[in-house]
């Protein structure tokens, strides 16, 4: 193994995990987005919107990731979508984990026992206020830990952006391998700043789990 070469461009992988750190937060930002609406469609009382909800989930989770993004980078321009890789990667990763997230949201929301939205009814509050001041609070303990799983494998679904030129960490190790003829190393090293992105993210979310733990 060359180790020389490792540390003479391990900056540039170092500057490219912050890329990686960076899409896949904002990602994260918009995915939680998207599911927090999607859930909302699907808890909907009016059948459209359920529908609209189902369909949501059905394409994006039903459909690879990368075809989605190749579908918007590459196909956007002929409906006049025009975005740079980094955008198109932000939104495409963004919209595809939303769908995951949908399911996660509203499987916390529907875990809730419905008898305390009853109660809180009884009690005079608004189905929106029962919601907000009941329901959602208890929910968003229950969303952690599956949220959290779906942030790790966004962090790791990331790789996908370097199809579309993203100069991420996977990209970064393509392009120093054409350069190096040294496919070992370059992969070795992405792996390992893979891994302490990764986690990093964990570390968060066990502790935002055990922090706000239903006791």
């Amino acid at each position: 193994m060359d180790f020389d070469l490792m540390l003479r461009v391990a900056p540039f992988f170092v500057e490219a995990a912050w890329i990686t750190v960076l899409i896949s937060v904002l990602s994260l930002a918009l995915g939680l987005v998207m599911g927090a609406l999607g859930a909302g469609l699907r808890l909907s009382s009016a059948t459209p919107l359920r529908w609209i909800g189902s369909a949501y989930v059905s394409i994006f989770r039903g459909t690879p990731a990368l075809i989605q993004l190749f579908v918007l980078y590459f196909g956007g321009p002929q409906v006049g979508i025009h975005l740079d890789p980094f955008e198109a990667g932000v939104i495409g990763l963004g919209v595809n984990i939303g769908a995951y997230m949908t399911e996660s949201i509203r499987g916390a929301i529907l875990a809730v026992d419905r008898g305390q939205r009853e109660a809180a009814r009884t009690l005079g509050l608004s189905r929106s206020q029962a919601l907000s001041k009941v329901t959602l609070p208890q929910a968003a303990r229950l969303m952690i830990r599956p949220l959290g799983v779906n942030s790790v494998a966004l962090i790791k679904g990331s790789a996908l952006v370097s199809t579309i030129s993203v100069v991420e960490l996977t990209y970064t190790a393509q392009r120093f391998i054409g350069s190096t003829y040294k496919p070992f190393e370059m992969f070795a090293i992405a792996a390992v700043l893979y891994m302490i992105v990764v986690y990093g993210a964990a570390r968060v979310i066990a502790y935002l789990d055990a922090r706000y733990a239903i006791e």
